[in-house]
């Protein structure tokens, strides 16, 4: 790599670093802190309310929008009969309809719904007309929503993740840092199959996701999946971002190019890639953390520095090798990608950072939940890879620049490659964390109970004559 190219791609990775840390101190200073899953603020009557009369519809209110279960509210008696009512979301309110006349006595509301950021909320409200019942016996009034979400979809979260990453990182790779002659088409062309593999597991690990997050939002068996029902009540993201992942990556791989590409080649390439990367940040933990445009654009840029890093030890240690053999191409291209690695691993720290304290909101989320504890350890693991990759950029390096023998290359190439692999492998094992991270909930499961506590303690000066608090 001459002169000129390493000054280049130095200052590219220097001025992406720049940006994140910008974005972040922009972040830091006028962000409120961050908001975790919905949370419910007051309802209409309140909780233990005695009434003169029965309401014609109930409205519990979110401090943020919230998804509609099929089935998953309920109204019953205090003998546990059900009463007929019906049930709507508008924005950050739930409003039940009684679709009946209730006669006196305590009323219990079951409720069942989804989090903006994809993550199950319920309870239960209690209210009285005329009078309290004495006894109450309502199925499922203690609602207890399981946030965390079944080890399968972690798995295929990581499956998924891990795909999309390799495939697009690899592709990219080979546009970007492979050398633009005749001499790299067989590295080309491996790269190019390594790329179409891992998109295929991309896109089983994101399109078999789909059911399982159904089942899991709204607390739902298989047989569920038989029911139009149970698919019309995910929110368009749940499809749409899967799409835009597969499509990206299709149109990544299929163009990539087994000879020197043209300029129009390696644009649509690195667009494609671009499209499967930034899809995955309109959804989850993003989506109800603030200010939400800001940690949208600073997780795509995650997304896109861990890309570049796993695809590009994946490509090196798929070509390394047989560059090595025949001249300095191979110690080129670890030079001109470890030039750039400076910057994606600043761009992956001060990202990292900045969506840690944005979604988790508080060092007492990151030691006291079972989110904190996970990423904790996927924090420790990271380390580990940046250990290992300044282990290769400031020592084995400049061992393999320096060879000047063909042989010597080999053995020094073989050195990289093996450390490379190592390394891969403690960003795989970063990617299975992240898959269990992704549906899990940052906030503690108490964390709705003082506020419906404190509402029982209100008092309605117009509706309400006394209190029955359970």
């Amino acid at each position: 790599m001459g002169r000129s190219d390493a000054r280049r791609c130095g200052a590219a990775a220097a001025l992406l670093g720049l940006l994140v840390g910008l974005l972040s101190g922009v972040g830091v200073l006028t962000a409120s802190p961050a908001a975790a899953h919905a949370t419910l603020i007051s309802t209409d009557p309140p909780e233990g309310a005695v009434l003169t009369a029965a309401p014609e519809q109930v409205v519990l209110t979110f401090d943020e929008s919230v998804i509609g279960d099929p089935g998953g509210t309920t109204v019953f008696d205090a003998a546990g009969h059900e009463v007929a009512s019906s049930a709507a979301v508008r924005g950050p309110r739930l409003v039940v309809d009684l679709d009946e006349e209730v006669g006196d006595g305590t009323l219990v509301v079951v409720w069942r719904l989804v989090s903006d950021d994809g993550h199950p909320l319920g309870g239960s409200l209690r209210f009285s007309v005329g009078a309290p019942s004495e006894v109450v016996d309502v199925p499922g009034e203690e609602v207890h929503v399981d946030t965390d979400a079944p080890w399968r979809l972690g798995v295929l979260r990581w499956l998924g993740y891990l795909g999309l990453l390799a495939a697009a990182g690899v592709a990219a790779f080979s546009v970007l840092f492979l050398p633009g002659d005749a001499r790299a088409d067989a590295a080309r062309d491996r790269l190019r199959g390594a790329a179409r593999l891992a998109a295929g597991v991309a896109a089983v690990g994101w399109c078999f996701a789909v059911p399982l997050v159904a089942l899991y939002q709204l607390g739902l068996g298989a047989s569920a999946l038989r029911d139009g029902e149970t698919w019309s009540a995910l929110a368009p993201a749940q499809y749409a971002v899967p799409a835009a992942v597969v499509a990206g990556l299709v149109v990544a791989v299929t163009v990539m190019p087994v000879t020197p590409p043209a300029r129009l080649r390696v644009v649509t390439v690195l667009a494609g890639c671009g499209v499967a990367l930034a899809a995955p940040a309109l959804t989850g933990h993003t989506r109800a953390a603030d200010p939400n445009a800001l940690v949208i654009g600073v997780d795509v840029l995650h997304l896109v520095a861990a890309a570049l890093w796993l695809g590009g030890l994946l490509a090196i240690a798929l070509v390394l090798g047989d560059l090595a053999a025949d001249d300095r191409h191979g110690a080129g291209v670890v030079a001109r990608f470890s030039t750039w690695a400076a910057g994606i691993l600043a761009v992956l720290v001060v990202a990292g950072s900045l969506l840690a304290w944005r979604i988790a909101g508080s060092w007492a989320a990151l030691l006291d939940t079972g989110y904190g504890a996970l990423l904790l350890v996927k924090v420790l693991l990271v380390l580990v890879a940046v250990a290992l990759a300044s282990w290769n950029r400031f020592v084995l390096l400049p061992r393999l620049l320096g060879a000047e023998r063909s042989l010597e290359r080999r053995d020094h190439a073989a050195t990289v490659v093996r450390t490379v692999r190592v390394e891969a492998g403690v960003l795989v094992a970063v990617l299975l964390v992240t898959g269990f991270l992704v549906d899990r909930s940052p906030e503690p499961e108490s964390a709705v109970a003082p506020a419906v506590q404190a509402m029982s303690k209100l008092v309605d000066p117009v509706r309400s004559v006394t209190f029955a608090v359970p």
